[in-house]
């Protein structure tokens, strides 16, 4: 395609954050800055400016700064950014105490409700006093399973303002994955939901989180949110309080923050487990805020009164990511519950009834929405909303149609990548640059991404290789839990080449100076010695009407390496000759003949974890007849079964 599918206007460009802050670096630093390219190009050939211009720019608020803006920045893992800087993550979220809106909140068709600055504060206030009274202090991990609801922001803010560090979960985990989990880090504070609603029904939480409590001994205590009921019988759960108990009888009037250290703990994240025990990635508190700052004031342009939604449970870093946008001045609409019911235009109507400027979803929701055929451009208004964001996976070129033609023809449509490791992006979104069918907008500032090919040699554009990143940038992880000598954090992302991060993700480079994804490097298929994205073969594939959804592996035979492609077909439907041709006829003629599977084969269900991604490499696992170590990662584990000991697997006959 040579045109774009969007174009930003002349004024729309004037008024980006962006173009103001590229203004300012010009004048303050005496730079010729005439493009994004030569925006980024300072952001990391002068890393440290940036970074302090990053700072000075968003108004961050600290004790102290410091003079020393980075040690030993060459080392990763090993340098410090803003080493001698004392500041509060929650201060600067909290930074207005007023009437307007601060959180909205939906759970599904059950519970609407709305937080003022000036209730979000004093809420926050009375929780850190009941914490501090138990003897929470900093460094203390504070673990929750709950949905994504405003409590779950209440707690986390109160967590990081007296210096503590979060972790959370969304409530649909069973409990050996959430013992995997925090049973690691052994939190002293536990906070869960009564349950939670899911496609109109109610899900009870309360034997779950006994059972956690009873094989956590760290815990002190368990503080229990009223959700699906007005009043649970919280009494079989052993050293439980409920919420109002613990908190309303504590005052309100000024937060005590607690000044700690720019890399001092703020998150524990966990890696998805799907290869043995989950990775617990510690994120510190200066670092998370600075990036999410850079890509919510910069790269999304949020501006203070907008109101942020993004489709996501506290099980996954996006919600983090959502999170930080009060400081930016945004109202965080909240949304928990099956983003299908009781329709497909839930979040639609959600954004017309809210007024929603930025629209956070996944790369599967556009998809569904094509697939079910909801049209919510037909259907809604949408006249507030300005960006869309997608994330989780590769947007296909087709989704970007079907926003463009089915959504809204007039908005920022920005597929945005990085991850829990970063808690952040790598490569993301731009309202000043044109929107181009099926690419990431722009490398992030501050982040000097390359391609790299298996020799650590940079590619040319168009040409495919590993994602990686050449400089150290503030969101690194501070350290991995558990990993006194630092070997875990190393091997996962500096095992191929040292001191450069190599993230796992099979791409390229375009003309544009965007991005192409095409799946996870350690999935990519290797059929004759041709090395093949598996989002390749995901993008045709599901083009064919037939198909709702398919997973793709590569199953070593005959000394080389088979593609085997598993389809789930709409309901009712069944794999036969003519459909089979049909899907290869897709692949051959828009991919190449490399991509053809060998093997097509109906499944009933795709497995995936929590967060939605499909696991390809627990699926290989299964059919090479070797152990998927942590099931418990998965929402969906009983559906691997069904890739067992398949007939057709041991066959050479298609």
């Amino acid at each position: 395609m040579n045109r774009p599918l969007w174009i930003p206007s002349q004024d729309r460009v004037a008024r980006s954050n962006i173009t103001v802050f590229a203004r300012e670096a010009a004048s303050r630093f005496g730079l010729a800055i005439q493009s994004y390219s030569d925006l980024h190009q300072w952001s990391v050939s002068q890393a440290e400016d940036f970074w302090a211009f990053v700072w000075d720019y968003a108004e961050v608020r600290a004790q102290t700064r410091g003079d020393v803006i980075v040690s030993d920045k060459e080392k990763m893992p090993g340098a410090k950014w803003f080493p001698q800087a004392r500041l509060n993550f929650a201060q600067n979220l909290l930074r207005r105490r007023d009437e307007g809106v601060a959180i909205v909140f939906r759970g599904e068709d059950q519970v609407r409700r709305s937080l003022t600055w000036s209730q979000l504060h004093d809420e926050v206030c009375r929780l850190a006093r009941a914490m501090r009274a138990l003897g929470v202090g900093p460094g203390d991990r504070i673990a929750a399973l709950i949905p994504n609801m405003p409590e779950a922001i209440i707690a986390m803010l109160a967590s990081s303002s007296i210096g503590a560090v979060w972790s959370s979960c969304s409530p649909d985990f069973g409990v050996q994955g959430v013992l995997d989990r925090f049973g690691q880090i052994e939190p002293k504070l536990l906070f869960g939901a009564d349950g939670y609603f899911y496609n109109g029904k109610r899900h009870s939480s309360l034997d779950k989180v006994s059972a956690i409590r009873a094989q956590m001994p760290s815990l002190k205590k368990v503080v229990m949110i009223p959700y699906i009921d007005a009043q649970p019988d919280i009494a079989r759960i052993e050293d439980s309080v409920s919420w109002s108990d613990f908190s309303d009888k504590f005052d309100s009037s000024e937060i005590e923050y607690e000044q700690v250290l720019f890399n001092s703990p703020l998150y524990v994240l966990y890696s998805s487990g799907t290869t043995g025990a989950p990775k617990c990635i510690v994120h510190g508190v200066g670092g998370t805020l600075l990036q999410h700052l850079k890509e919510h004031i910069l790269h999304t342009d949020v501006k203070p009164g907008d109101h942020l939604f993004y489709f996501t449970t506290c099980g996954w870093m996006m919600w983090n990511w959502l999170a930080s946008g009060l400081a930016s001045g945004a109202t965080l609409m909240l949304y928990d519950g099956s983003p299908f019911y009781p329709d497909g235009g839930t979040l639609f109507n959600y954004a017309d009834e809210e007024r929603i400027d930025i629209f956070g979803t996944s790369a599967k929701f556009i998809d569904a929405l094509s697939k079910a055929g909801v049209h919510p451009g037909q259907t809604h208004d949408l006249a507030s909303l300005r960006t869309v964001l997608s994330t989780g996976s590769p947007l296909i070129p087709e989704s970007f149609d079907f926003v463009y033609q089915h959504i809204k023809p007039d908005l920022c449509l920005s597929s945005i990548a990085g991850g829990t490791d970063i808690i952040s992006c790598f490569v993301g979104g731009n309202p000043t640059l044109p929107v181009w069918r099926g690419e990431v907008q722009c490398l992030g500032l501050g982040m000097d991404v390359r391609v790299l090919d298996d020799q650590g040699s940079e590619v040319a554009p168009g040409e495919k290789g590993e994602l990686a990143c050449v400089n150290s940038f503030p969101s690194m992880p501070i350290y991995f839990w558990n990993d006194a000598d630092g070997a875990k954090y190393k091997n996962a992302y500096f095992d191929k080449l040292p001191n450069v991060w190599c993230h796992g993700d099979y791409v390229a480079l375009t003309e544009h100076g965007g991005m192409v994804i095409y799946g996870r490097s350690d999935a990519v298929l290797n059929p004759g010695g041709v090395r093949i994205g598996t989002a390749e073969i995901y993008r045709q594939a599901e083009q064919v009407d037939e198909v709702v959804e398919s997973l793709v592996i590569g199953q070593r035979w005959d000394n080389d390496v088979r593609v085997v492609l598993f389809v789930r077909l709409r309901e009712g439907l069944r794999l036969d000759e003519n459909l089979k041709d049909k899907i290869r006829k897709r692949i051959r003629d828009n991919a190449s003949i490399r991509h053809v599977p060998a093997k097509i084969i109906q499944v009933t269900d795709i497995p995936r974890t929590k967060s939605g991604k499909i696991v390809e490499l627990a699926v290989r696992s299964v059919v090479h007849d070797e152990p998927v170590k942590n099931k418990e990662a998965l929402a969906n584990p009983e559906a691997l079964e069904q890739f067992k000991n398949l007939a057709e697997l041991k066959s050479q006959r298609s």
